[in-house]
């Protein structure tokens, strides 16, 4: 989702964004990738029939592979969901639900509460926001809006389940109404601080998943080579210390678990794109804070290699599989 006072701050991938909206005053705020507006002060929602979940239009501007299965959820909680896309095939699903399928996102921003935006890059936010068509666009945000700008974290099938993590940037008087919302569509709904922290905790987090993913690839691919079942082997570092979330959730081998990217060609999941465009933000962010970070940097490194190498669309996971080709297997 996103967030921020201006329309420049914040604007990172996986960032949402709750604002307050007004008709009152006509005076502009912007956010980022995942935002929700309201004319209002949140307050908050009873998720039960007739309540305020019922009353409160909610905006959803990108319906890509994690957008899709949100809106889904908050329609299943009893929100009316206003939709939008720049693929109007993306919309289908969600008409066929019972959204209301708009055809900008100032369409959206005119006859929503609130507005979440989820989408893949900052020029798309940009467009979406201050674009000729963008949110913007509508007198309706008032100099009383805030923004939350929310990171998330967990991937398509934590979308689809409604078990998210959500880290949480911005007013912490307005929190707990924001989490009403939030809780629809994940099973964690943490507030980090002010404006920024959300974005801190997703860069940590997102630089020690590429590190561990790498790092298991490279102990299943050595563990082979030396004779052992993978299957076997990735049950016995899961019982030993070396388990971690690569190992026993998110297995990069293909076979040794099902449900999971590496079992699908890699398809599907978190793309390899967008691990080296995070693995860039934490490079960034520890440069400007003079932070030794040397298995980041590698990290980086390789993810930039595997894009080059034609894995841009693949899971990021995939980096078992550039390995035994980097080794002519």
């Amino acid at each position: 989702m996103y967030g921020g006072s201006n329309v420049n701050q914040g604007l990172s991938n996986g960032v949402t964004a709750v604002s307050r909206r007004s008709r009152a005053k006509q005076h502009g705020r912007s956010v980022k990738e995942l935002a929700v507006s309201c004319r209002k002060v949140l307050q908050p929602c009873q998720h039960h029939a007739g309540s305020m979940a019922s009353k409160t239009q909610v905006g959803f501007i990108g319906l890509g592979n994690m957008g899709n299965p949100m809106a889904k959820n908050l329609i299943k909680h009893g929100y009316p969901v206003l939709a939008t896309d720049v693929f109007p095939e993306s919309c289908k699903e969600l008409q066929e639900l019972g959204a209301q399928i708009l055809d900008t996102p100032a369409d959206v921003a005119d006859k929503a509460d609130r507005i979440i935006t989820m989408l893949p890059s900052s020029p798309n936010v940009v467009e979406v926001y201050t674009g000729p068509n963008g949110i913007l666009k509508m007198p309706c945000f008032t100099k009383s809006s805030f923004f939350f700008i929310l990171i998330l974290s967990g991937g398509v099938g934590a979308a689809t389940s409604g078990k998210l993590t959500f880290m949480v940037g911005g007013p912490e008087e307005e929190f707990n109404a924001a989490k009403e919302l939030l809780s629809c569509m994940g099973a964690n709904v943490v507030y980090c601080g002010q404006v920024g922290t959300g974005q801190a905790a997703k860069i940590c987090n997102n630089m020690l998943l590429a590190i561990g993913m790498i790092g298991t690839a490279e102990t299943m691919n050595l563990g082979i080579r030396l004779g052992l079942d993978p299957k076997l082997l990735a049950k016995i570092l899961n019982m030993s210390s070396g388990r971690c979330w690569s190992s026993d959730t998110y297995n990069p081998v293909p076979g040794v678990m099902e449900g999971v990217p590496s079992g699908n060609n890699y398809q599907g999941g978190f793309g390899t794109t967008l691990m080296a465009k995070d693995l860039g933000l934490a490079q960034n962010t520890a440069t400007n804070t003079k932070t030794p970070v040397p298995l980041g940097s590698l990290a980086h490194q390789i993810y930039r290699m595997m894009c080059a190498r034609g894995y841009a669309n693949k899971d990021f996971s995939s980096v078992f599989q550039y390995l035994r080709e980097d080794e002519g297997q």
